[in-house]
């Protein structure tokens, strides 16, 4: 029973020093004691060490959630990119087809080819051959399109129809010319009462350039002369726009004389053209057309 009285008093006594302590270490105080330091520094550095990798997983965490982000908007932002650039390339390419359908409408209006049986079209396909420059247009046999009409657009010839089925026909463009396709021409010359003449003969690669073999020598042509269809063979109605000389020179045999042409069309970017029919339309069929 003694020995039960004296461990509940040591109990008690030890409870009542541990209050103590713990009220004493919870008072404010300026100074600690050395083992509260040691303590309170252990502690501090502890979380020191576990706060900065914590801190930086989470920084690190944070900046590839927004690269992410930045990656997802350029993305977006690309492809928008991607969709202007596409529309403003539509945009070049309708308003070039915009100018070229004006210029042969325009030119399809003019006093010249009231004389003449035209038919407008448009270009649906393009031969990917460079030996075989030609063209595939919507018209045929069925809209009075045949083989050797000239065609033109509205800046100038660019070539010739070289077959036709009843609903489309195949352009020969000037650049596939050559001796057995060659176009009887004149060369304005201005000062002189009689025009030169000659025959587009072929086309030079290197210099995007018709080759012009004059029938006789002429001092008078010189560069910045216009070049136009003779009317002469049959073929081909006389006035048709074909280029502009550049160059004069002669054959690598000092026999003929040539001169290069630079065409009035451009032959790699055609949309619209017109066919025309060589016979000039009759007085009935003018006066048929104003009644209709």
């Amino acid at each position: 029973m003694a020995d039960k009285k004296r461990r509940l008093f040591i109990l008690l006594v030890s409870l009542i020093i541990v209050v103590g302590i713990i009220g004493f270490s919870l008072r404010e105080r300026a100074n600690l004691t050395t083992i509260e330091d040691f303590v309170h520094d252990a502690v501090g550095w502890t979380q020191n060490i576990i706060n900065k990798p914590i801190a930086f997983l989470d920084n690190l965490g944070d900046n590839i959630n927004e690269i992410k982000h930045v990656y997802d908007e350029n993305q977006v932002l690309r492809e928008h990119i991607d969709q202007i650039r596409q529309l403003e390339y539509e945009n070049q390419e309708l308003r070039k087809e915009i100018s070229e359908l004006k210029d042969a409408l325009e030119k399809a209006d003019s006093d010249f080819l009231l004389n003449f049986q035209s038919i407008q079209a448009s270009v649906i396909a393009k031969s990917k051959d460079q030996w075989f420059k030609q063209i595939t247009i919507n018209k045929g046999t069925e809209h009075g399109v045949q083989p050797n009409m000239a065609v033109i657009t509205g800046k100038g010839m660019v070539g010739k129809v070289q077959s036709s089925s009843p609903f489309t026909s195949t352009v020969l463009l000037l650049n596939g010319f050559d001796r057995t396709n060659r176009i009887s021409v004149n060369v304005d010359l201005e000062d002189s009462d009689r025009d030169a003449s000659g025959f587009i003969v072929g086309y030079d690669e290197e210099t995007s350039q018709l080759i012009l073999e004059l029938n006789e020598r002429n001092d008078k042509i010189e560069e910045g002369q216009f070049v136009f269809s003779s009317g002469m063979g049959g073929l081909f109605p006389k006035g048709l726009e074909i280029g502009t000389i550049t160059e004069v020179t002669q054959d690598k045999y000092q026999l003929t004389q040539l001169a290069y042409v630079e065409p009035s069309a451009e032959l790699d970017e055609i949309h619209h053209v017109i066919v025309i029919d060589r016979l000039m339309t009759t007085t009935d069929e003018a006066e048929e057309g104003d009644e209709e």
